[in-house]
């Protein structure tokens, strides 16, 4: 980071009409264990796939996001979300996702539009498409209240590394956070397809596809809330 010129500003960071295109699926149980860090642990082996359009939020500007959220149980039996890995097209929030709350971000390229009667998420790393979700356009309608507790009550958890200048690890720890100040203005649930393609630096494939179980689209304003350590591995 640079001393005299951060790549983004102090938080906590509000987003307007922030588009989420989300589609659920099965994928392998034993495969989805391992990449979940204790003490989370995992009931049904449900990840969710994300494609998220930020056209308007405040210190990191209008950029496109897409990755990967596994469906866990944290130490308090509470149902969250943990995020796996995330690609997108901004360096700011790259930079800050990292060094703030350990969001698992890297540059690539994602797109969520709409064309005719259909909602697309595309991911490509470099040139190579890696995800293609579809879904059927606004086709019947979510309860937005339902939504919008979902999306205000879930805790939501990282794991946050940064090596010391030897490449050990200098910090290595779960952290927790909640999106604040939801307002859900529209949800919408939809049949929907989701395709993931190998790529060696971007193994979003490396989870399955096993059984779509659910889609929904969503278009909210929220607060990003600065997060809590929920473990610390170094000290544990």
């Amino acid at each position: 980071m640079p001393f005299v010129n951060p790549s983004y500003p102090r938080g906590p960071y509000h987003f307007v009409d922030r588009e989420f295109f989300i589609i659920s699926y099965r994928t392998d149980e034993k495969l989805l264990r391992q990449m979940v860090p204790e003490p989370l642990t995992i009931d049904d082996p449900i990840v969710s796939f994300e494609f998220i359009r930020m056209p308007d939020s405040s210190g990191f500007g209008k950029y496109t996001e897409s990755g990967q959220v596994i469906s866990i149980i944290d130490e308090q039996g509470r149902k969250g979300s943990y995020s796996h890995m995330m690609y997108l097209d901004d360096e700011s929030p790259i930079a800050g996702g990292r060094e703030l709350w350990g969001f698992p971000k890297k540059y690539a390229s994602p797109k969520l539009e709409v064309v005719t009667d259909t909602l697309i998420g595309t991911l490509d790393y470099g040139p190579v498409r890696i995800a293609t979700g579809t879904m059927g356009y606004k086709y019947e309608t979510l309860d937005m209240a339902l939504e919008q507790k979902k999306m205000a009550e879930s805790p939501n958890y990282l794991l946050k590394i940064i090596p010391h200048v030897d490449g050990t690890a200098r910090i290595c720890e779960l952290n927790r956070y909640y999106s604040q100040n939801v307002t859900v203005k529209g949800a919408w649930t939809g049949p929907a397809k989701l395709e993931l393609f190998q790529h060696a630096l971007a193994p979003i494939a490396d989870l399955p596809v096993l059984e779509i179980v659910g889609a929904k689209h969503l278009l909210c304003d929220l607060t990003l809330g600065l997060g809590e350590v929920a473990f610390d591995y170094l000290k544990a």
